[in-house]
């Protein structure tokens, strides 16, 4: 097993570069690490006919890798500078692109990855506000586009004037680590995830239905079709917000 750090910060002892140094910390007690700083890279796009070496040490260094741990910090409310940079110059390396321009995952589908961040808000305010949204989203556009498996993202919040990771923190993110060099070689969670829609769909039916019995209370739905219009429109909003708690607002920000 073999995980390896990409660190896109401007500082190579700052809060960033701590905290995946903590999660390697934690992978090494069973997996072989090993890390790259992309201010050590002149990162150039591909042209065509051109040779272009240091790209090719990336992808060599990514390909022999199992998990990618990847670690920027979010500047403005967007991901940094270096990071972007690096995605914009290999993301016609990451997947291979067909006829009308779809990426279609290749080399690097099925390995696994962990991201990381952090802001100078407070953690409830970046849990409310989503303040490193940005940047977690555009890492995770990235690499599920090359086909990798998401593990975990890690978030350092009120970093400002920070020198040093709590140890509470610290701790955290070496079972992150941890936990990342034991992943399975594939994953199937098609039974998992089966369920989990199964008891998502039961809990929202009953709910609606103590909702409308409770509208029923107040404004007779005798009808069917009055019932079943109630039903559904109750049904369709516990679902939307569901789906967006979990697809656009969810992350472990504190």
């Amino acid at each position: 097993m073999r995980v390896l750090g990409v660190l896109g910060s401007q500082r190579p002892d700052g809060v960033t570069a701590q905290t995946l140094q903590a999660v390697l910390k934690g992978a090494a007690t069973t997996a072989e690490v090993a890390t790259i700083n992309l201010n050590d890279y002149d990162l150039l796009p591909d042209k065509p006919n051109q040779p272009n070496p240091e790209l090719d040490k990336l992808e060599k260094e990514l390909l022999a890798a199992d998990v990618w741990v990847l670690a920027a910090p979010t500047y403005l409310g967007s991901l940094s500078g270096v990071m972007k940079q690096f995605f914009d110059c290999f993301r016609n390396r990451i997947a291979r692109f067909n006829q009308v321009g779809e990426a279609v995952p290749d080399r690097f589908k099925n390995k696994h990855y962990v991201t990381i961040t952090n802001c100078y808000a407070g953690g409830v305010e970046n849990y409310v506000t989503g303040v490193t949204d940005a940047a977690f989203k555009t890492m995770d556009k990235f690499l599920t586009m090359g086909g990798l498996i998401k593990l975990r993202e890690v978030v350092v919040t009120k970093t400002f004037g920070m020198t040093q990771l709590s140890p509470a923190k610290q701790a955290e993110c070496e079972r992150v680590g941890q936990r990342a060099a034991h992943k399975k070689e594939r994953d199937d969670n098609t039974m998992k995830r089966y369920l989990e829609l199964f008891l998502m769909i039961a809990v929202m039916a009953l709910v609606t239905m103590g909702i409308e019995a409770g509208i029923g209370q107040w404004v007779p739905l005798h009808n069917f079709w009055a019932y079943y219009g109630v039903f559904v429109i109750i049904f369709y909003v516990l679902l939307a917000s569901i789906l967006h708690f979990f697809t656009v607002v969810k992350h472990r920000r504190r």
